[in-house]
């Protein structure tokens, strides 16, 4: 966390979304063990942890970093579980809490974001059976056959912009949703 990326939360403040240096946010000592800042001009006062994965978090941070490492390292919920020695739940509640967080840096890096090109692909798997082969286990799970991954790919930025998972029976929603992101 950086005093330089904090900023006034109050929408209404005129200094509101400025960086520490460039706004009236001062150093305002701690708040149950946190540091915190306070704006001179609506008196608001913000923690440093504001806008981050780690805002209102009761565990230490460092154990909430550790465990979203060994998940992005590949780690299932349960060895992650054991390796940090915390609950399952707690495990999935944090791996939500950084996902909404991923989300939100993406989406703020995509404000602004100028794709001249786009090209579509699509890739095509089955999930436990071929579509051939369906009728006797469709019985089972019908979320079984073929699968196909349509992906709208940014090449002048290397991003993937948009991506939509479906089965085998193509609708006019799914095509809808290319024609779209054309």
């Amino acid at each position: 966390m950086n005093w330089e990326t904090l900023y006034c939360p109050n929408r209404s403040c005129r200094y509101y979304g400025r960086p520490f240096r460039q706004g009236l946010l001062v150093k305002n000592g701690t708040s149950h063990g946190k540091k915190q800042a306070l704006c001179r001009s609506c008196g608001r006062r913000v923690s440093l942890t504001y806008g981050t994965a780690y805002f209102d978090l009761e565990a230490d941070s460092a154990i909430f970093e550790l465990t979203v490492r060994a998940l992005a390292e590949g780690n299932s919920i349960h060895s992650t579980a054991r390796i940090v020695q915390i609950d399952k739940d707690t495990v999935c509640a944090w791996l939500n809490r950084a996902a909404h967080q991923c989300r939100l840096v993406m989406l703020y890096h995509w404000q602004n974001l100028h794709v001249t090109e786009c090209q579509l692909d699509e890739l095509w798997s089955f999930v436990h059976t071929k579509e051939h082969n369906l009728v006797a286990t469709k019985l089972w799970c019908e979320t079984y056959g073929d699968a196909w991954v349509w992906v709208a790919f940014a090449p002048g930025c290397r991003v993937v912009v948009a991506f939509v998972v479906g089965n085998a029976r193509r609708s006019t929603r799914t095509y809808s949703w290319i024609a779209w992101c054309m």
